[in-house]
Parts: C-alpha cells; sequence; structure tokens
C-alpha cells in the first residue's frame, strides 16, 4: 500500500500527456471541437507533439506548442493545460507576462478563423465566442492553478510551522532535563558529598589516634570506602552535569565488588562458568550493577551468612545471580531506601533482560539476572 502514491506519481506525467493527446485528437477530428480540415496524418502528428510538450520539459515549450495547436487545429487541450501550469508555477510579472501573450495568439485565431470561414469563423471569429473562450481557457485554468498553489504553500508553512514548534518543544524539553540534572547534582553534591567526606576524615583521625591494630584496620577500611565513594559520586555528578560519561566497567569490577565486600567482613565467594567474551558497555555496566546490589542488600540483611556471587558467560549474554544463606544475626538492619531492585530491573529491562527476586526455600534470598549481549561494542 505504501509504494501505491509513489508509482502514481511517476505514471502521472505520462496519463497527463495521453490525455492532452487523446483531446487534441478529439478536437481537431470534430469529436470535441471543430473539425480541422489538414490530413489526418498531419493532425495525428500535431496531437502527438502536443502531449509530449506536457512532459517535463523547458518552461516555454508546452506554451508555444499549446499556442500552435490553438491557431492550426482549434485545439483547446495543451492551453488548459498551459494556463494551468502558469497559474501553479509562475509568480508576478512572469505570470502577468503569460497573460499578457494570450491576447496576441486570441487574436491571431479571430483573424484565422475569419479567413478560414465556416464553423471555424463561427466558433473563433465571433467577439462573443472569443471572449468566452478565453475565460475558459485562460482565465479559469490560471485561477485554479493560482488556489492550488496557495494552497499547497499554506500547507508548508503549516507544515514548516509544525516543524519548528516541534523543535522548539524539544529544545524546551532539554533545557527542563538539563536544569533538573543540574539540580540534582547540586543537592547530591551538597548533601551526599559533604557528610561522606565527614566520614572519611572522622575515620582518617580514627586511624591516627587509635592504638588498637582492628580499630586502625576498620578506619582505614572506612577511610578508603568513603574514598572510592567520593571518586564514584564524582562520576555521577558529572554524568548528571553532562560533563562526560560513566566509565564502562569490566569483568574485573567484580572483583573489586568482591574483596570490598570481604573486607567489610562478609564471606563472599564467585564462581565462574563459561569463558567471559567482550560485550557492550551497558551489558558490563548493569551485571556491574546487579552483583553491587545483592552484596548490598546481603551486608543490610544478612552479614554472618556465606554468600556466592555466579556469573555464566552465555553465547546470548550474560548470567549473574548473587545467593546468599539464611542469616542468623538479630542485629539492626541498615536503612534503605527500598528502590534498589525495582530501579535494578528497569535498568535490566532497558537491555532487553529480565530480573527475578526472592527468597529461596532454605531461607536465604536469590537475585539473578539474564542480561542479553547483543552486539558487542
Amino acid at each position: 500500500m505504501t509504494a501505491w502514491p509513489g508509482a502514481v506519481r511517476r505514471v502521472e506525467p505520462l496519463l497527463l500527456a495521453a490525455t492532452v493527446a487523446a483531446a487534441t485528437w478529439a478536437s481537431a477530428t470534430g469529436g470535441l471541437g471543430v473539425r480541422s480540415p489538414l490530413p489526418t496524418a498531419v493532425i495525428l502528428l500535431l496531437a502527438l507533439a502536443t502531449g509530449a510538450s506536457v512532459l517535463p520539459s523547458r518552461r516555454w515549450v508546452l506554451p508555444t506548442v499549446a499556442a500552435v495547436c490553438w491557431l492550426v487545429l482549434a485545439a483547446w487541450a495543451a492551453v488548459v493545460v498551459a494556463s494551468w501550469r502558469a497559474g501553479t508555477g509562475l509568480r508576478g510579472r512572469q505570470l502577468a507576462a503569460y497573460l499578457l501573450g494570450t491576447f496576441p495568439v486570441m487574436l491571431a485565431g479571430m483573424a484565422v478563423g475569419s479567413v478560414m470561414g465556416g464553423e471555424r469563423r463561427l466558433v473563433m471569429a465571433t467577439p462573443g465566442n472569443a471572449v468566452v473562450f478565453y475565460a475558459w481557457l485562460v482565465i479559469a485554468p490560471a485561477i485554479v492553478g493560482l488556489w492550488i498553489r496557495a494552497r499547497r504553500d499554506a500547507l508548508a508553512a503549516l507544515r514548516d510551522r509544525a516543524e519548528r514548534l516541534e523543535r522548539e518543544q524539544e529544545a524546551r524539553a532539554d533545557r527542563v532535563r538539563a536544569d533538573e540534572r543540574a539540580r540534582i547534582a547540586r543537592e547530591m553534591h551538597d548533601v551526599v558529598a559533604h557528610r561522606v567526606s565527614l566520614m572519611v576524615v572522622h575515620a582518617g583521625a580514627l586511624e591516627v589516634t587509635t592504638a588498637d591494630p582492628a580499630t586502625v584496620e576498620t578506619a582505614g577500611l572506612i577511610r578508603s570506602t568513603g574514598r572510592a565513594a567520593l571518586t564514584d559520586l564524582r562520576e555521577v555528578l558529572g554524568v548528571l552535569r553532562q560533563e562526560r560519561p560513566l566509565p564502562a566497567p569490566g569483568w574485573d569490577t567484580v572483583d573489586d565488588l568482591v574483596r570490598e565486600s570481604r573486607a567489610a567482613g562478609l564471606r563472599v565467594s564467585r564462581t565462574d562458568e563459561g569463558t567471559p567474551g567482550p560485550v557492550p558497555d551497558a551489558v558490563a555496566r548493569t551485571v556491574h550493577r546487579v552483583v553491587q546490589e545483592g552484596l548490598t542488600n546481603a551486608r543490610k540483611h544478612a552479614p554472618d551468612a556465606a554468600v556466592d556471587v555466579c556469573l555464566r558467560h552465555l553465547a546470548d549474554g550474560v548470567e549473574v545471580s548473587v545467593r546468599n544463606d539464611p542469616s542468623d544475626s538479630a542485629g539492626p538492619v541498615l536503612p534503605g531506601a527500598g528502590l534498589g531492585l525495582v530501579g535494578l530491573r528497569e535498568r535490566v529491562e532497558l537491555t532487553g533482560g529480565r530480573l527475578t527476586a526472592g527468597p529461596t526455600p532454605g531461607g536465604g534470598f536469590l537475585l539473578r539476572a539474564l542480561v542479553p549481549a547483543g552486539e558487542a561494542s
């Protein structure tokens, strides 16, 4: 169905040419006009030449052929098409020149009709008929052409206006999004960065002033973790301010997450199945976030339980799972916003994957995500 309008536009000039040639033939042979005394072969050649002049060519060809056909054959088809095209294509002085140029042709037609006499004189040389023919063959088609051109220009103006408004709306939405991202970045910097910086400073002071080796080690871990958090926060703020993209994490970042969790006291083991291969940055980042969320939840809700991180490298993606055993701890649970899994599910689904999370039969918890690889970047 979509190819039908294009096919019609391609054959439209040929259909118009054939129609004009047939109308010229019918007019010259008496079917739709005054019969010409010229031989049939000459009429046929003139009709074919008239139809060919309608095809795309120089602008002056069709008016010239139309004038010749009117004077020689009293054929009206080419005159109608020439006037219609003048209305749609000519402007200002060019259109006025065309309309003025038709007066001598009509006067010459009256002279030819007077000389030939008979029906030709009655049709072309009578002043009343000449005025009627001029109105119907020149003025009316030109007016129709002007109306079509005006409507076409109005539609083009409306289309340009709609496109301009759409571009302005998109630009306005981009500005609003940029302002909102900048506001969020300021809030995160003013609130989160301030408190994490205080945590790092106090941990450093505790590391220097205390004499207990275990306390020194814990304080050092808190200080290094806080500094890493500030680095990550700086990268996130850069993304929010559209200064630079987030660095693409690789498979080694999963090892870093496991090592940090072990340093925090979590019993974490990692297993890999299959051979890791190149994956797009979005896939690697999603795998990183799944492991990060799973380990964070384990530290919050089961800090004394064993945790297993498993990465299965498949032909069409990566399956990552974080499973923790049931916890025997009755200590306080770290606070959370409760939106981690919601945002993680949205992130996984954006890559075309799926995520499941829930308790296991033994009382533990399992977080599993299947992330399709797509095309490696």
